[in-house]
């Protein structure tokens, strides 16, 4: 088995999901504790339709993506602030819109559609240097406003209405998270797939709310759970040379079935 680390790619393929991990897991804190799960499945369908006019017009479908996928998240935010608009509701808009607009140009465009595999299911083996740098600049900025604006994040986090009546700027926050968010999505969903990506930002945070529901240790706790899942579904799929999507989902999801019946046993 650790043979495997010999290869370039493997040890290129540890370090992306431990930085996709923890991303993942620190934004799946604030949407999850925002109620707004259902943003990362909107935002991430809404970026099909940029998948495929980019594909269309011969633009790369990364970038034109990544414009779908800011445009859809501040869209939601404004929609529900400006028209009274409940934010689920408008997720759902975006989410079929999105992948109607997907669906039209990929038929429409001539050929093979080579990134809608990568898209649906992702390949962390093709990691590659520069998709690492761009893993850890977002990483490490994401951690730095975190440490910021820490206090506002969770409060805006549990209580908009009540942080915005003692004065927090909640729109500074809700929208650079919201963007955030956006951004977090378009780097990891070519290499991980709409699956994974959505399971990364829920299922480690769910498993850490069974123990504590205070921000700050759920949001740790999210993070090694997420880490420690993510490097068994990776090492469990160079065994059973299959994608490790699949792998880290089910792992995921038996630690938190796993979780759920220790805290039932273990309750007074």
């Amino acid at each position: 088995m650790l043979e495997i680390f010999e290869y370039t790619f493997f040890r290129y393929a540890v370090i992306g999901v431990i930085l996709i991990s923890i991303s993942a897991a620190i934004i799946g804190s604030y949407i999850i504790t925002r109620r707004l799960v259902a943003i990362s499945g909107g935002v991430t369908h809404a970026c099909f339709g940029g998948l495929g006019l980019g594909c269309y017009l011969g633009i790369n479908p990364i970038a034109m993506a990544a414009v779908f996928a800011i445009a859809s998240s501040l869209g939601v935010e404004w929609a529900s602030s400006r028209f009274k608009l409940r934010e689920d509701s408008t997720i759902a808009v975006i989410w079929a819109v999105g992948m109607a607009i997907g669906v039209l140009f990929v038929f429409l465009t001539p050929g093979f559609v080579p990134e809608l595999n990568s898209f649906l299911f992702g390949n962390v083996l093709t990691i590659s240097p520069a998709d690492l740098w761009a893993f850890g600049i977002f990483t490490a900025l994401l951690i730095a406003f975190f440490a910021w604006k820490y206090r506002w994040i969770v409060a805006c986090a549990f209580d908009r209405d009540f942080a915005r009546v003692i004065g927090l700027p909640t729109r500074f926050i809700t929208y650079t998270m919201t963007v955030l968010v956006a951004i977090c999505i378009v780097l990891t969903i070519r290499l991980v797939g709409v699956m994974l990506l959505m399971a990364m930002m829920s299922m480690p945070i769910m498993t850490a709310e069974v123990f504590t529901r205070r921000f700050t240790p759920m949001m740790l706790l999210a993070i090694a759970i997420s880490v420690v899942c993510s490097l068994a579904g990776l090492a469990l799929s160079a065994v059973a040379d299959v994608p490790c999507s699949a792998f880290i989902v089910l792992i995921n999801a038996a630690v938190f079935i796993l979780s759920r019946l220790i805290k039932s046993l273990v309750k007074p």
